[in-house]
């Protein structure tokens, strides 16, 4: 399963963004606090549009009360990674994948990072951004993993129209 985790997330359109790819990948997440916003806010409903209710996600009080509950294989996401985010294989759909996104302002705070060095990884860019959106980056994370894996069991066809929709438009 692939596992979206926001350590301290500070915009609410970010997360509801994320809770909108999450329910159109079958992903979960999981937020850390401190959140830097109510979960109830208008701002998240806006951003998740009306698929918020079909969000599998959990709230964690700390850093530790989510290693404690969750096993599997974790991926850091930052800046000070040193391997592309495609040079790991997501591949095994029966695994337990974490992708750990730090907060907006200042990422994942280095002490968490460096037993895990291993396992850091950025997306490459140039020097003209310090880093990309992170629910822009949760979707190419997300969507790598799932290519990966041949989309595993997400719809090919749009399930609204007929798949002869284009077509048969006049």
């Amino acid at each position: 399963m692939i596992n979206i985790v926001l350590f301290e997330p500070e915009i609410p359109g970010n997360t509801g963004n994320i809770m909108r790819t999450c329910v159109a990948t079958n992903s979960k997440l999981h937020l850390i606090k401190p959140l830097g916003f109510s979960l109830d806010e208008k701002y998240i409903r806006r951003s998740g549009v009306n698929y918020i209710d079909k969000c599998d996600y959990t709230v964690y009080e700390n850093i530790d009360e989510f290693y404690e509950k969750n096993k599997g294989t974790y991926y850091y996401l930052t800046r000070y990674g040193h391997k592309p985010h495609t040079s790991f294989d997501y591949s095994n759909s029966n695994e337990n994948i974490y992708f750990i996104f730090g907060k907006e302002s200042t990422g994942i705070p280095p002490k968490l990072l460096k037993p895990h060095i291993d396992h850091c990884m950025r997306i490459p860019m140039t020097d003209n951004v310090r880093a990309l959106n992170l629910s822009n980056t949760v979707a190419i994370m997300v969507y790598e993993a799932l290519r990966q894996q041949n989309f595993n069991d997400l719809l090919r066809d749009e399930p609204h129209k007929s798949k002869t929709f284009i077509e048969d438009t006049k």
